[in-house]
């Protein structure tokens, strides 16, 4: 491990290195100070479920529209600078909204004014996530890329620890200090990570140009079983198979010459080389994402988040109100959380990339539905007929969940890499995730309209199994879309 360290330290640099292990252990202890603010929601502002949820997914829309980050960040240099700059302002964001949140009470017992602050925040995490990714792949080009998966995995596991770290660290603060003190300690990441940014060096771009950007041809996608094979788009790429098939060729790269033939010349038209420059990337991504393999497989992951209804702040509320489970223990449950992703990452990755995609999408939405039953059983109280603790069912139901859903998220993943055209697989993944992201948002959104319309509230949890009901009923929905995934495609890309 120390070797390992030490050679990813000398082919990427300490200060480059500590910067991504720092910026991924932030994402990751995000729990530490979201607990508070789960608490905050709910005891200080006394907000029904329905209302706390509906502030947490305004807060988290920033996480939505992540490829604008990567877009602007890749067309508009600062100070000749695309990514170190960019990062400062989302460092600061961040530092600024925990700051304030942390120093003033009036500020956080304003629902308003919280619920601005927390998207301010996530809006620098979110474009620190972005760039911190884009400076990833570009550190590992060329002579470095071999060692691309270590800088990876490196980066996974410092998540995962931030993760565990701050779920168990989040019940303990909560249980010893006072809200505002939480939010403050949480600021001394971002103060860190802002001093860190000024060891990163970024050579500056003499001027933009297109050369900047891949030459992409928006038709380049995967499918076929060989290199002349020529397939209908819409027809799944083979199990083993990685080939690229052109179409409408000539059209789309003379539209794209035009464009640089109007690329204005002149050094004092910045704003508009800007422009152009982004006119382009735009252009790129909506060719590429509009390709029938890469857009019916992304719109039944958006359904698979969007016709379940959240409610999982309901659950917290029900969890912290009738079965009285204390802050610490809901900080350990998430650490069982953290564990069993970590443990659906493995079996995934050892028995299962194999597996046809639909078939295994199939088996985690059923078991999926299977896991929710618990928190009817939970609810309905039926666990203390079997003398099962509370306790018990929280934290076998979440490290369940967790790792069955990890099954889920895998393949989209794997799907998502080897679908990208080649020179835009940042900003096309970025733009994956923001839909998946996007997904969530809108479940959270059906979650708290279901609780209002079930009239379930703090203190009136009558109706909350009827809802459960539902979301398990809704869990079988995405399984009838499955028809949008390629029917051979599997985990493995090679």
């Amino acid at each position: 491990m120390i070797a390992w360290i030490k050679q990813l330290v000398i082919t990427f640099g300490a200060s480059f290195l500590w910067l991504v292990c720092l910026i991924y252990f932030t994402q990751g202890f995000r729990s530490f100070v979201w607990t508070a603010v789960s608490y905050q929601l709910k005891d200080k502002l006394k907000l029904s479920p329905s209302a706390s949820q509906f502030v947490t997914s305004i807060s988290f829309f920033p996480w939505s529209i992540k490829p604008v980050y990567g877009i602007i960040s890749d067309c508009i240099p600062i100070n000749g600078r695309k990514r170190v700059p960019y990062l400062v302002i989302a460092t600061l964001l961040s530092l600024f909204s925990w700051a304030i949140l942390g120093s003033q009470e009036s500020t956080r017992n304003s629902q308003h004014q919280l619920m601005i602050f927390l998207l301010l925040q996530n809006l620098g995490s979110a474009m620190a996530d972005v760039v911190i990714d884009a400076m990833i792949a570009e550190a590992a080009r060329r002579e470095k890329a071999k060692y691309a998966g270590d800088l990876q995995s490196i980066s996974w596991m410092t998540m995962a620890l931030g993760g565990i770290c701050g779920s168990l660290f989040g019940g303990y603060a909560l249980t010893n200090l006072q809200m505002g003190n939480i939010f403050l300690l949480f600021s001394f990441l971002p103060t860190i990570q802002l001093l860190s940014c000024g060891y990163v060096t970024e050579s500056p771009i003499s001027s933009l140009n297109f050369t900047e950007f891949p030459s992409f041809n928006a038709s380049e996608i995967y499918s076929g079983s060989g290199p002349d094979e020529e397939r209908s788009s819409n027809e799944a790429p083979k199990p083993g198979s990685l080939v690229r098939k052109r179409s409408h060729k000539i059209s789309k790269k003379k539209y794209l010459e035009s464009i640089k033939d109007q690329m204005p010349e002149k050094e004092g038209s910045l704003p508009l080389k800007w422009f152009w420059s982004l006119k382009v990337a735009g252009y790129t991504l909506f060719e590429a994402f509009r390709q029938p393999i890469i857009l019916r497989p992304m719109g039944w992951f958006f359904l698979s988040q969007v016709t379940i209804p959240n409610l999982s702040t309901v659950k917290f509320y029900y969890q912290t109100e009738v079965l009285n489970l204390e802050p610490s223990f809901l900080g350990t449950s998430r650490v069982i959380g953290w564990m069993g992703l970590m443990f659906g990452t493995f079996i995934y990755n050892r028995f299962l990339k194999k597996i046809k995609l639909r078939k295994l999408l199939t088996l985690s939405h059923v078991i999926l539905s299977l896991t929710t039953l618990l928190d009817i059983a939970l609810v309905s109280r039926l666990n203390v007929g079997f003398d099962i603790s509370d306790k018990a069912m929280v934290l076998f139901g979440s490290a369940l969940s967790d790792a069955i859903h990890q099954f889920k998220v895998m393949p989209f993943l794997i799907l998502s890499g080897y679908l990208c055209p080649p020179g835009i697989e940042g900003t096309l993944f970025a733009l994956f995730m923001s839909i998946s992201n996007f997904g969530s948002t809108i479940s959270s959104f059906f979650g708290a309209g279901l609780a209002s319309v079930l009239n379930i509230s703090s203190g009136s949890f009558h109706n909350l199994s009827f809802g459960i009901g539902i979301q398990v009923i809704c869990t079988y929905i995405p399984i009838v879309f499955l028809f949008l995934i390629p029917k051979d495609a599997t985990g493995m890309t090679t």
